[in-house]
């Protein structure tokens, strides 16, 4: 049978987006959709879905929010895909607890293992209750030590040199074919990282944010906003060459979030 699915997410286009890679799916019958946490209750309230794809970050009561507020309430938890544009605490703590998440912007392939999982799980009749709980506990955890951490230092290889800088003086770092590299506003270099999300669980989630699947950047450091075609945005940051970094459709709610736009 079809798992009878919630959506619940602030901004349209990410609902949207999710309607359409879900449509289709023999697993998947869609029964309602919110654009915020107090909605979230209310549909999962009414409906007592299997599945529901939550949005982490929503203005008011977050994805967190909702499942502490059903815990509360003693309401039937469905199993839960988390939506998230990126927190590498969270995401650590997804993965220990065997609920899934999928990034932002939504990858079609992920999408469709993250409701391969949620099946298995409905079919074994798992409760989710435990193993969310100690999510929420875990990344308050996760945030304490993040707040613990001593300064993070880089490695950059730069012109057969292996250099050593602060991360609070990385600018930006993009990745293309495969390498990461880290711009800072006197070095240029290939960083030992692998992947962005390596990168990312190094460095401070308030400070660094990653606007595009191509680009990490450092808030201190981008100098201008610029507007872009459709509603976007372009970063112009603060090195040498004024480098324009671009917001994608999904990161620009964040963008607002952190600039106060």
């Amino acid at each position: 049978m079809a798992m009878n699915t919630v959506i619940v997410d602030d901004e349209r286009p990410a609902r949207d987006e999710l309607v359409y890679l879900l449509k289709g799916l023999p697993e998947i019958n869609i029964v309602a959709q919110g654009k915020n946490g107090l909605e979230a209750v209310a549909l999962i309230k009414e409906h007592n879905p299997d599945l529901v794809f939550l949005d982490v970050q929503m203005p008011g009561l977050d994805g967190f929010g909702v499942i502490q507020r059903l815990v509360e309430r003693k309401l039937p938890i469905p199993q839960i895909v988390f939506a998230t544009a990126y927190d590498h605490y969270a995401v650590q703590a997804f993965e220990v607890n065997a609920v899934d998440y999928v990034l932002k912007p939504f990858d079609k392939t992920r999408v469709q293992q993250a409701v391969q999982r949620a099946k298995k799980m409905v079919e074994a009749n798992t409760s989710p209750v435990q193993r969310l709980e100690t999510l929420v506990d875990q990344i308050g955890a996760g945030e304490m030590k993040r707040r613990s951490m001593a300064p993070v230092k880089l490695l950059v290889k730069s012109q057969e040199r292996m250099i050593l800088i602060d991360a609070d003086d990385m600018i930006f770092a993009s990745i293309q074919d495969g390498a990461i590299t880290i711009f800072s506003r006197e070095i240029e270099g290939v960083s030992n990282y692998r992947t962005v999300e390596d990168l990312m669980q190094a460095l401070d989630g308030e400070i660094f944010w990653r606007p595009h699947r191509s680009y990490l950047v450092n808030i201190k450091h981008i100098k201008e906003v610029v507007p872009w075609f459709k509603s976007s945005f372009m970063l112009k940051m603060n090195d040498k060459r004024a480098s324009e970094i671009p917001v994608s459709r999904t990161q620009t709610k964040r963008l607002r979030e952190l600039l106060k736009l």
